[in-house]
């Protein structure tokens, strides 16, 4: 067996320690919603707006450090990721303004971008074999999945034994670690002269001007909105909405039980997910990826939509993160293959930071709206059927997708 043929390869392994340890800290921001919330006397939106920005400027930073992967390095891209997001946590955890937050989330956003998928999926796919490349990025993306199931249940426990400022802090220290990892990354040769920036010029033009690019750009807001709304949002819709639960026989706290399942419901979403996105990695080798996307949206929109229209209890929150548990990411490794397979490898980076520049507004979107219509409403269910209403067109969206390499589509 090649090198190329083995799957679990040294960087296939650093690349998914570093994007769990940075996803169990993005996916954990949901849980600080009510701690500064409360702290400060702020409206919901306040915090809720500070989200927004980060993944915002998430998805601003996601091209720019692909390209500075392509034309530096992938090594130094990521040790700035990693930097920018530890300065960003550090700043956070004294910041008392609404403001403050709202500006040092940009930080916080662009740190993510340079450890997050763009950068890491794109070393991963071109260190694969064509045969294991759909795998491969799936179970990079299910490492995130990990971190998502960890992060959200570490947060909540920590901040029962310490406020919010110190918990970002030991993010910051959790993140700096990663650059351990870094050295073990295969650096990738630089696009420096003037041939390859023009070959790179050529290769984003003819994405953007084929109607397919345009396709999986749209189709993927969708899903930033509907993630980006349910990591900011679940847990302290969860600590409104449920009842009492009942512990040992015995009534708890409700605000408290509450605020653990919040952030216990958005781990069961990541570790169920570490099934959906190795799952739909190995379909990924047999089936259209379109087909597959399509199918992904669908079970998205039907499963909120039985969740918004179901009493709300501890047991349809279960019910309901495991669902879409399965769903979460698996469109990740789906459409980083699909930019792959259409337009090659060489610019795969830059091409799919672009694309989930499209997720992050759509996340934006998510998370603000979601703050801004429960100080107008009390509810978040408006929130929760416009996520239903884009889900069903991104299904259709995907279906008359050309899967095939751009240069064998006719003119």
């Amino acid at each position: 067996m090649t090198a190329k043929s083995k799957i679990w390869t040294p960087i296939l392994i650093v690349s998914c320690l570093i994007l769990m340890t940075g996803f169990a800290i993005r996916a954990s921001f949901g849980v600080f919603q009510i701690p500064i919330a409360s702290e400060f006397g702020w409206l919901r939106s306040e915090f809720s707006l500070a989200i927004a920005i980060q993944n915002l400027a998430w998805g601003i930073g996601q091209p720019i450090f692909a390209a500075i992967a392509e034309k530096f390095g992938d090594r130094r891209a990521i040790f700035l990721g990693a930097l920018t997001y530890a300065a960003g946590l550090i700043l956070s955890s004294v910041a008392i303004t609404p403001s403050a937050h709202q500006l040092l989330e940009i930080m916080v956003g662009f740190g993510i971008a340079g450890t997050g998928f763009g950068v890491i999926l794109a070393i991963v796919g071109r260190a694969a074999s064509d045969e294991n490349r759909s795998l491969v990025l799936g179970i990079a993306t299910a490492s995130g999945s990990l971190g998502q199931f960890i992060g959200p249940p570490i947060a909540a426990a920590l901040l029962t034994q310490m406020n919010w400022s110190s918990v970002f802090l030991i993010f910051a220290v959790a993140i700096l670690s990663t650059m351990l990892f870094v050295p073990f990354l295969r650096s990738q040769t630089t696009a420096t002269n003037a041939a390859a920036e023009k070959t790179m010029s050529k290769i984003l033009l003819n994405a953007v001007k084929d109607p397919t690019y345009t396709l999986i750009f749209l189709g993927f807001f969708s899903c930033g909105y509907q993630l980006g709304f349910i990591t900011a949002h679940f847990p302290a819709f969860i600590t409104e909405i449920c009842g009492p639960i009942s512990v040992g026989g015995a009534l708890d706290s409700i605000g408290v039980n509450n605020t653990i399942l919040g952030g216990v419901a958005i781990g069961i979403i990541g570790l169920t997910n570490i099934i959906g996105t190795v799952g739909v990695g190995l379909l990924g080798k047999h089936f259209p990826k379109k087909y597959l996307l399509a199918i992904i949206y669908t079970g998205r929109t039907l499963t909120s939509t039985w969740f918004i229209m179901m009493p709300m209890s501890p047991t349809t929150v279960v019910i309901f993160s495991v669902l879409m548990g399965f769903l979460w990411l698996a469109t990740v490794p789906l459409t980083a293959g699909l930019i792959a397979h259409i337009y090659g490898l060489r610019y795969m980076g830059t091409l799919y930071g672009i694309v989930f520049f499209s997720h992050q507004l759509g996340s934006f979107l998510g998370v603000w709206l979601g703050g801004a219509l429960h100080d107008i409403y009390g509810t978040y269910t408006l929130v929760w059927w416009i996520g239903i209403g884009v889900g069903a067109i991104s299904a259709i969206l995907h279906l008359p997708i050309r899967e095939i390499p751009l240069k064998a589509q006719p003119a």
